[in-house]
């Protein structure tokens, strides 16, 4: 591969990258909170370990997170757990136990 092209697919990672961090790191001009956000409070307000399925009930009961899916548990765990394994240390969440989740200190 040239030196151009490494050079070209680099750059592309790295915008990438700075983009994603900074969606993540700005709020919603509507306000709304987006699910990881969401269960980001909830796991701080519960104080204490929990699992997506209460997470959801929580945050939709409290009206932090509005959502139209028919398995809204299973995407929060999946996004949960993709926060963890990208951003490791960084990561808003930790694993406490088999399938439930607190939040990381």
């Amino acid at each position: 591969m040239s030196k151009a092209k490494q050079t070209k697919k680099t750059s592309s990672k790295q915008t990438k990258q700075a983009a994603k961090a900074v969606a993540t790191e700005t709020p919603k001009a509507d306000g709304k909170m987006s699910g990881l956000d969401a269960a980001a409070r909830v796991l701080e307000e519960a104080g204490q370990p929990l699992n997506a399925k209460t997470m959801v009930e929580t945050m939709l009961a409290k009206g932090y997170w509005k959502t139209g899916g028919k398995t809204p548990a299973s995407t929060i765990y999946a996004a949960i757990i993709r926060e963890i394994a990208t951003k490791g240390g960084e990561a808003r969440f930790r694993k406490a136990a088999r399938g439930q989740f607190e939040r990381a200190k």
